[in-house]
């Protein structure tokens, strides 16, 4: 039988009353089951910390000694239990680590996506297709109106112009993934990366991930050199420096209010679009979708009369 209260949103995030933990808690908490390292999803300072190897070493990066009293790291496809609920971890194909949890009760699958894409990404696992009878998905872009476009187009999109770029991106996950696509599909240009996202990059190297030729940012270069070099910074570095001079601007993601006032649009997101959270439903096969992280409303109307669809936030 279904438990309509097997996942509840709560203060602390979202909690499992019948193994007594918390995915992706935004409080410190005794037992935290952590999806991936992004700081909407994984925060310091909890006891008991259930997660991948990558994210344990990008949580303790950003959060040093308060990342967490303990440390249980799992691979994917090893099963664990907290109390009477078995765990299983899945790729989730969002960024390195990222990982969907399907948790198993008195016979019945409840799949967690966390944050998730399907297409490809050669700087992370990529995304498994989990059966699951309640599949948990966010719905960040479950909007029929989006369709993310090609990676490879949107980063080709930067050879069209000789001038110096200023790049925003998230530290974590969305550089790594650029430093990758610029080495592959945009041979003449020189990366150079802000400082505060090198230890990220030097972490998806350590754990075998290619990125390509990149160096740390050099203002001289950029000031003497007024062509061909691609810099990449994190949002606050981008934001701050809005009146640059002598750069196009550019910023990765998938929103369309990032991309307005910047000299080229760079859709670039690490999120499922409406095609593949309808895919992703048709290959896990649920019985019931609860949704999270964005509107539902949309596939409520989409899957009216077919199946259930519950909106959890």
């Amino acid at each position: 039988m279904i438990l309509d209260d097997f996942i509840t949103i709560t203060p602390t995030g979202l909690y499992c009353v019948y193994g007594d933990f918390y995915l992706d808690p935004q409080q410190p908490v005794t037992e935290a089951v952590v999806s991936h390292a992004h700081g909407d999803h994984a925060i310091g300072g909890s006891q008991n910390v259930y997660c991948t190897a990558a994210t344990e070493s990008f949580m303790k990066h950003r959060y040093r000694k308060f990342a967490a009293v303990d440390f249980h790291i799992k691979s994917y496809h090893q099963s664990f239990k907290i109390n009477d609920v078995s765990i299983t971890f899945y790729s989730a194909g969002h960024i390195l680590g990222s990982a969907q949890v399907l948790m198993e009760y008195q016979g019945i699958k409840y799949l967690y996506t966390g944050d998730y894409k399907i297409e490809p990404d050669q700087t992370c696992e990529p995304f498994e297709f989990v059966k699951a009878d309640i599949l948990i998905t966010e719905s960040t872009f479950a909007n029929p109106d989006t369709k993310h476009p090609s990676p490879i187009v949107e980063i080709e999109k930067l050879n069209e112009t000789n001038s110096n770029i200023m790049l925003g991106a998230y530290a974590l996950g969305k550089s790594q993934r650029i430093i990758q696509l610029l080495n592959q599909h945009c041979p003449d240009k020189n990366v150079m990366v802000h400082h505060s996202i090198m230890p990220f990059v030097k972490i998806y190297e350590d754990y075998g991930m290619r990125l390509g030729s990149y160096k740390m940012y050099d203002r001289k270069v950029m000031k003497n050199i007024q062509e061909h070099q691609v810099y990449i910074v994190p949002p606050m570095v981008f934001h701050s420096y809005h009146k640059a001079i002598n750069v196009v601007r550019a910023f990765a993601s998938g929103w369309k209010n990032l991309q307005q006032q910047n000299g080229i649009s760079l859709y670039i997101s690490d999120h499922a679009d409406w095609n593949a959270i309808l895919e992703t439903i048709e290959k896990v096969a649920p019985q019931q979708v609860w949704t999270l992280h964005g509107d539902g409303t949309q596939l409520k109307d989409y899957y009216k009369d077919r199946m259930e669809v519950k909106i959890l936030n």
